[in-house]
């Protein structure tokens, strides 16, 4: 790859270096370097973005200069990272350390499937930037380059994000069309990329596919970010706090009954109108996630997770506990919670478009 690229790839991750996104898709500097793409095209993830640059779009560095600089146009070092981008490549979880060996102390943890940004390296370390967490990771464990892009294309998702007052959700891609709901100011909803388009942005909306009007929406493609130790204490906090505020709105109700409501509610977000055998295989992935040490052990550790069900992330999930959750979707959560499952051991689901799974309904699960 020539100085030239390497240079783009550099100021796109540094770029991103303190959030956990890979391509801001509306952001200012990005969008006047790749003004020729579509919407559409960008959406697609981030080894699309990073090769849309590579193929000539001029950025401008952040010192204020041309990324055009011919001083080191000719130094293709074959040790030199192509690419800033790194993704973590373990199982469950890795150990972040304040400094590059296994003794130092822990400066957080990135888990599987989340990606950050080179900052130094040290031997057989590497000093990485996801989100706030800033520390350093042995080589072992992390995929570089090609490899790092290609699993933050797969397991990434792109997220739309509301920045006006209220926004209609279209019943179709046109604004004469009907209005399944409102969408409020601060809302982030992951986007149905295949049926997007430059003017129309497609998601699930309780169910159904909508969509939103491009004009009022910030829209990028993001890995999850790992967490400080600092950040690990304040989520078992909160988790702790939002599990007591349940069994206390829920009055005299069973001991188990504040998970299997709140597993209840998000099964009726995600999967309210599909037959009972799809509300059934999104609470049993959920459970999925709380038996395997890769994730929370808990109902709401796993459904609070960071960037993991959006429907818990913009409030739907507590909303629907306080204005109560339908019986189905409560005979599913008490179902999963006992054990049983018709998904086996999978851990993820999302909307099906074609993908290899266990499909039923509009969801397919994997």
């Amino acid at each position: 790859m020539k100085a030239r690229s390497r240079r783009l790839l550099r100021g796109l991750a540094g770029a991103i270096a303190g959030v956990s996104v890979i391509a801001l898709v509306k952001s200012n500097a990005v969008m006047a370097a790749t003004s020729k793409y579509s919407l559409s095209d960008l959406n697609v993830g981030a080894a699309k973005v990073l090769d849309s640059l590579d193929r000539g779009a001029d950025v401008e560095s952040s010192d204020g200069g041309s990324s055009e600089d011919s001083s080191d146009a000719d130094s293709d070092d074959p040790d030199e990272h192509q690419s800033d981008l790194v993704m973590a490549n373990v199982r469950m979880s890795l150990n972040v350390r304040e400094e590059p060996n296994e003794e130092a102390p822990k400066a957080g943890l990135l888990y599987a499937d989340c990606g950050g940004t080179i900052l130094d390296q040290d031997g057989d370390w590497t000093k990485i930037q996801s989100g706030k967490l800033i520390g350093w990771c042995s080589n072992e464990y992390l995929l570089f380059d090609e490899e790092a892009e290609e699993l933050a294309q797969s397991v990434g998702i792109t997220l739309a994000r509301v920045n006006a007052d209220a926004l209609r959700v279209r019943k179709e891609p046109d604004e004469d069309s009907g209005v399944w709901g409102l969408v409020k100011q601060g809302d982030q909803i992951e986007v149905i990329t295949d049926h997007t388009t430059d003017e129309w942005v497609a998601i699930e909306f309780e169910g159904e596919e909508g969509f939103l009007s491009s004009e009022y929406l910030d829209i990028k493609f993001s890995v999850d970010a790992g967490e400080t130790i600092e950040d690990i204490k304040a989520r078992e906090q909160r988790e702790k706090e939002e599990k007591a505020k349940l069994k206390k709105n829920l009055g005299a109700v069973a001991v188990d009954a504040p998970d299997e409501t709140l597993l209840g509610a998000l099964v009726y977000c995600e999967a309210g109108n599909q037959p009972y055998e799809g509300q059934l295989a999104v609470a049993a992935v959920v459970m999925n996630r709380v038996r395997s040490a890769a994730y929370p052990n808990t109902v709401s550790g796993v459904i609070y997770a960071s960037g993991q069900f959006t429907p818990a992330l913009n409030g739907k999930v507590a909303a629907r506990v306080q204005a109560g959750v339908p019986a189905t979707c409560l005979q599913a959560a008490r179902e999963a919670i006992a054990g049983n499952t018709n998904v086996g051991s999978v851990t993820h689901f999302r909307r099906w478009t074609g993908q290899e799974g266990i499909v039923i309904g509009a969801h397919v699960f994997y």
